[in-house]
């Protein structure tokens, strides 16, 4: 009995349908917070995409009399490209498992993809986090290299310091429209009010509507991407980020085919082993364009995004310095609270002063 032989790919293609959908890539939009925010160009027609960004400006100057010479200047431009990398995944499953199932697995398999690709594509967007070598810095580690940061504290409250983030971003020649980040900030938002006593972070209170911040769509990931020893939020002009949908998802259940480890060795025979697969597929890209402008002509400083730095750990307890420890040892805008025996014990994010010495309770 022969144990080498197979129908092929090549055989039975004509059989094997491949289904895209729209559903699927909108539903990636929503999981995926940097997607649901960045500007989303027209679909790339192949792998990579060239755009081209301003980096030199034109500068004019007025004439020194009727005879005076007029100034010569030159604008200049730089190409930055959009590559188009693979997301995928395969779930395999034995059909026996699914004839026995009582529920439809396909069908609840289908959110549990929608939001994977979602924090695959936000920890690389943001964090670098499996970052294909062709897709530029995360957002967050190039606010940081450009050293726009803001740290918890820094203002008489969290409002404070989100809006010294905004200046920041507006130092660099753009206007925030919009918020990420970690779930555990929100806490620290709710209850602030402006001078005219109205809520400066309005919350969703329907399916649909985005919660805001400073009256600027704020989403906070959900799906695991946040790193938050890298800061509790990022406030910036997405419009700036960009990103192109080269091939929508597509999903393919396969039944002829192998599956192998990354030594090539084989781990499933489907068919075989009375197996199928489901195969998801989508490629995309994104750039962050960030050309000169009048207001930061210099590129190592130049960022549309700016992060609050800091940690609330999504804790409810607070550091407690025991009197013999004090005064505070750690550095200005650390989380320090006091014993009551000898100030007050505040709540996460509060601030004291020490010795004339501003602090912050911000956590362990």
């Amino acid at each position: 009995m022969a144990y080498n032989n197979m129908i092929s790919r090549n055989d039975a293609e004509a059989l094997i349908p491949v289904e895209t959908t729209q559903g699927i890539i909108q539903a990636v939009t929503q999981q995926s917070a940097v997607l649901s925010m960045m500007r989303k160009l027209p679909n790339m027609s192949t792998r990579q995409q060239k755009m081209p960004v301003l980096s030199a400006l034109a500068v004019a100057g007025f004439v020194n009399g009727d005879t005076g010479l007029k100034s010569v200047s030159k604008s200049a431009w730089k190409n930055k490209f959009i590559t188009a990398e693979e997301i995928a995944v395969i779930i395999p499953i034995p059909e026996a498992v699914l004839d026995d199932a009582s529920y439809d697995i396909w069908g609840q398999l289908k959110p549990q993809i929608e939001e994977e690709f979602g924090r695959v594509i936000d920890g690389a967007v943001l964090f670098d986090v499996d970052r294909p070598t062709s897709w530029p810095q995360g957002i967050v580690n190039g606010a940081l290299a450009a050293q726009k940061t803001v740290a918890l504290g820094t203002g008489v409250d969290i409002a404070e310091d989100v809006n010294q983030l905004m200046g920041a971003v507006e130092a660099s020649g753009y206007d925030v429209n919009g918020f990420v980040g970690d779930v555990a900030v929100k806490s620290k938002f709710r209850g602030l009010r402006d001078a005219n006593n109205a809520l400066i972070f309005q919350p969703s209170l329907s399916a649909g509507t985005p919660e805001t911040l400073y009256g600027h769509s704020m989403r906070s990931l959900k799906n695991g991407a946040w790193d938050a020893s890298k800061g509790l939020m990022l406030g910036g002009d997405f419009s700036q980020a960009v990103y192109s949908i080269r091939q929508d998802i597509t999903y393919k259940v396969l039944d002829q085919a192998v599956i192998s480890d990354g030594e090539g060795n084989i781990v499933y025979n489907l068919a075989q082993q009375d197996m199928v697969a489901l195969r998801c597929v989508m490629r995309l890209g994104w750039q962050l364009p960030n050309p000169i402008n009048r207001l930061d002509t210099n590129d190592s400083t130049r960022y549309p995004f700016a992060v609050l730095t800091g940690s609330v750990a999504g804790a409810s307890t607070p550091l407690v310095i025991p009197a013999a420890s004090l005064p505070p040892t750690g550095q200005v805008g650390k989380i320090y609270v006091l014993t009551a025996a000898v100030s007050e014990v505040g709540e996460i994010g509060d601030m004291f002063t020490w010795d004339g010495t501003k602090y912050n309770a911000y956590g362990a």
